[in-house]
């Protein structure tokens, strides 16, 4: 796939630790990596997004970055990531890799030497040091909260305060300091040259803040928070997107953009920023006909003025999986991830889970795949306290259970944990359950109506597909919990979210179901494609 490939390509999301174990220590690695991208090459993807490979204490999963142009020994060497990349390309899957630029880690060379350094030092510039408040400077320097709960500032010992809007190991980035744009100028030329696709960007809207460092209680209702949104952002990605299509392999940027304002959404993906942004409202939409239609319509006026395909996204690493979600009673994406489980009717959400591959697989556009969605994988939400590693859970004070719940190491073959994910009798980082024998790769593979086989065939049929490699859609008439659109002049997409069975337009030919028909009629929570003519 080339000339610009990114504007219909499937993306599969590969969360490192957890895809597959090759050296045995029960965490996933690039050696796992490179031993099941023949699986990935089956599946039928067209690039791979993966999650932090960077140098890391791993205080969060890798997103606290010790050195941006090395692989933590955790999950290889950089030799290993350069014979990733040459592997993953002669099958002809491109590479995308997180970048975090709006923080760092607490280990990372320049802000060791920014602690060691005074006060109103050059070191301490290339990130938000500040005095404190209170007669003492014992209060933190403004009242913004960390996304990971409690202050978003820490002191150090000489009084000072630093900035951090997730954990404390994480540090922010000044990024109105030359030299940290100028290095990470450095880190993208680095890894192109090496044949990296492309840049998956971490909290994209808040590498800039107000340099004021206002009080967020006392700005207006309405007004963008002060770490969020600035418009000094958009000069930065002017500059990387210059790099990026100077670069021979058609490099590519998205964005993680959690904006609920349209219009500034866009901006982000005008012809010289980033390419494309996640589609967040997309993946936290509930399992609604009304709502899900109002999103695609709004995805697509979103990004028409700018040219921008949309992405379509069910799940990431960060939220629950959509086999959980849509089991629930409430099929809304949120961040309420407290100590009790939701109830979930998992055979239910197994057969939404169904039918919205076939919606997000047939819309105009990008999409990408979370590994283990393929699988049907649902959310582990017992997992031992004892085991949750994610942040969240302790800086919450063990009210967050975190999101480690999705980051389940998959199961890959076996009866028995660790289901081919490590060696047999390897403790796996996070703990598998043990009723995953029916899920694994391996037993479904040979099952024609297994969830694997769903997203195989449906991928296989997307690059056949003319019609859903170009244009957008067109509304049908249907019912009001039925979405019914064309695509190009013969492919026909019908969705069933009510509870009755319903009618399908006229059609040549079934080219895949969610679900088996019931005397002709699509039942509820089921997808189907039709060719019509």
């Amino acid at each position: 796939m080339s000339g610009q490939w990114w504007r219909h390509a499937a993306i599969y999301q590969i969360y490192p630790r957890s895809f597959a174990d090759g050296t045995g220590d029960g965490i996933g690695d690039l050696a796992g990596l490179r031993n099941r991208l023949g699986y990935l090459k089956d599946l039928g993807i067209d690039a791979l997004w993966l999650s932090p490979w960077y140098t890391s204490p791993m205080a969060d999963a890798g997103y606290d970055v010790a050195d941006y142009r090395d692989i933590d020994p955790l999950f290889g060497t950089l030799a290993d990531a350069e014979a990733f990349l040459a592997e993953a390309h002669a099958l002809g899957i491109r590479v995308i890799v997180d970048i975090v630029p709006n923080h760092c880690s607490d280990q990372h060379p320049w802000f060791q030497a920014a602690l060691a350094a005074r006060p109103g030092s050059p070191e301490r510039e290339l990130f938000w040091f500040r005095p404190g408040r209170g007669e003492h400077g014992e209060l933190p320097p403004n009242d913004w909260q960390s996304n990971f709960g409690g202050p978003a500032w820490t002191r150090v010992p000489d009084g000072e305060w630093y900035l951090h809007l997730f954990a404390p190991e994480q540090p922010d980035w000044n990024w109105n300091h030359p030299e940290v744009r100028a290095d990470f100028t450095r880190t993208l030329r680095f890894w192109l040259d090496r044949g990296v696709d492309g840049f998956r960007i971490d909290v994209a809207e808040a590498l800039v803040k107000d340099p004021a460092l206002p009080d967020f209680a006392d700005l207006p209702i309405g007004v963008p928070a002060p770490w969020l949104d600035q418009d000094g952002v958009h000069e930065i990605y002017r500059e990387w997107r210059a790099i990026a299509d100077s670069s021979p392999q058609e490099a590519i940027f998205v964005g993680e953009l959690w904006l609920t304002d349209p219009e500034r959404f866009a901006r982000y993906l005008r012809p010289d920023e980033l390419h494309t942004g996640f589609n967040f409202p997309f993946l936290s939409a509930a399992w609604d006909a009304g709502e899900l239609r109002t999103v695609v319509d709004q995805t697509l006026a979103t990004h028409a003025p700018v040219g921008a395909p949309a992405t379509w996204v069910l799940s990431n690493h960060d939220v629950t999986r959509v086999v959980t979600r849509y089991g629930r009673a409430d099929t809304r994406h949120t961040w309420d991830l407290t100590r009790e489980a939701h109830a979930a009717d998992l055979a239910l959400g197994t057969k939404r889970a169904r039918a919205a591959a076939l919606l997000s697989l047939s819309l105009p556009g990008t999409v990408y795949v979370y590994q283990g969605e393929e699988l049907g994988l649902p959310e582990v939400q017992d997992l031992p306290e004892e085991v949750l590693a994610d942040p969240r859970w302790e800086r919450s004070g063990h009210t967050d259970r975190g999101r480690d719940g999705c980051r389940v190491p998959l199961p890959w073959s076996g009866d028995a944990p660790p289901f081919g994910f490590s060696p047999a009798g390897v403790r796996t980082w996070l703990p598998q359950p043990a009723d995953w024998k029916a899920l694994t790769a391996e037993a479904q593979s040979g099952d024609p109506g297994s969830m694997l086989t769903l997203y195989r065939t449906a991928l296989r049929l997307r690059h056949q597909t003319a019609d859903l490699l170009a244009g957008g859609l067109r509304w049908l008439p249907s019912d009001p919990e039925v979405l019914a659109y064309a695509r190009g002049d013969s492919f026909v997409c019908v969705v069933n979210l009510g509870v009755e069975p319903v009618e399908l337009p006229e059609y040549a030919e079934i080219l895949l179901a969610s679900g088996d028909l019931v005397a002709g009629k699509l039942p509820a929570d089921t997808a189907v494609w039709l060719r019509t003519a």
